[in-house]
């Protein structure tokens, strides 16, 4: 198997750094790095272009004049790749150095496995912090369990080129939760395998992630999970699909209701709608 790497960044010098190093010290080598420095204003290029002066492993450079956000960043480094089988790392994110080996093992063992993923460490302004059993990592056909939130990090996965190709590849129309709605679209076609061994250090706490610079997260999930309603999924998907719809509609709605957005009332006709549905759904379920 040979991998290649993509590092999406947006003003991150320090922390790129860390993450292209724990890439350089992995025990089974990536076959190739690729950083797409999506129209950083500090010293993030600089620093990337003097690593990539320095290590064994060919560190590839597309260089975005304008932001364009972390999907088309990524998106660009899944095109560019030369190689079979994609490994995502966010630039925020630190891989221990057996995370390549265990997951080529891991699908030398499971050839019929597309994507897999590892467990993982979180770490939150310098501390460890225990993960919720909600946040637990699982493996099988989870799109049903991944509606409520996503239950895949983009830095514990490899994923093989036939996926993207097969599904497409992040929406950059989403400016945040771009990651849940591929792993949705992702995890209606294909099982997921989980190599339970905490190969991945995720930090958290730093003021630049998406989940602290955008309100309402849950425009976006909506929206990812609205692109499933007209699919054939199995019953169970469909009305666990709905519920969590639904769900998700009426606590924006009460937001917007609370700011006197004039969303309210989109996700209050929505929230009719969709009950409806969801009510035909479960009839039919009975029958």
């Amino acid at each position: 198997m040979r991998f290649s790497v993509i590092i999406p960044v947006y003003n991150r010098p320090e922390m790129v750094r860390r993450a292209i190093n724990s890439v350089i010290s992995q025990t089974f080598s990536a076959s190739e790095i690729i950083v797409i420095n999506d129209g950083s204003k500090d010293v993030t290029g600089e620093v990337v272009r003097k690593l990539s002066d320095t290590v064994e492993i060919p560190l590839h450079i597309i260089e975005h004049q304008k932001n364009r956000g972390v999907s088309a960043a990524r998106n660009s480094g899944i095109k560019a790749a030369e190689n079979e089988w994609i490994a995502l790392l966010d630039s925020d994110d630190e891989w221990k150095p057996e995370k390549l080996a265990r997951q080529q093992e891991f699908h030398q063992q499971h050839p019929d496995l597309k994507i897999s993923q590892c467990n993982e460490i979180w770490v939150r302004n310098g501390n460890r912090v225990k993960k919720r059993d909600i946040h637990r990592k699982i493996g099988g056909r989870i799109f049903k369990e991944s509606l409520k939130l996503c239950l895949v990090s983009p830095s514990a996965t490899v994923i093989h080129q036939s996926v993207f190709e097969d599904i497409g590849y992040f929406d950059e129309s989403l400016p945040a939760c771009e990651d849940y709605d591929f792993w949705l679209r992702a995890l209606v076609k294909y099982p997921i395998g989980l190599l339970d061994e905490p190969l991945l250090i995720r930090y958290g706490g730093h003021s630049d992630q998406l989940s602290a610079k955008y309100w309402g997260m849950d425009r976006w999930r909506v929206k990812a999970m609205e692109k499933h309603l007209n699919e054939n999924l199995p019953q169970d998907w469909k009305i666990a699909l709905y519920e969590e719809l639904i769900a998700k509609l009426e606590v924006l709605h009460q937001g917007a209701e609370k700011r006197d957005k004039p969303e309210a009332e989109v996700y209050q006709e929505k929230i009719r709608r969709y009950s409806e549905e969801l009510y035909m759904l479960r009839s039919l379920s009975i029958l």
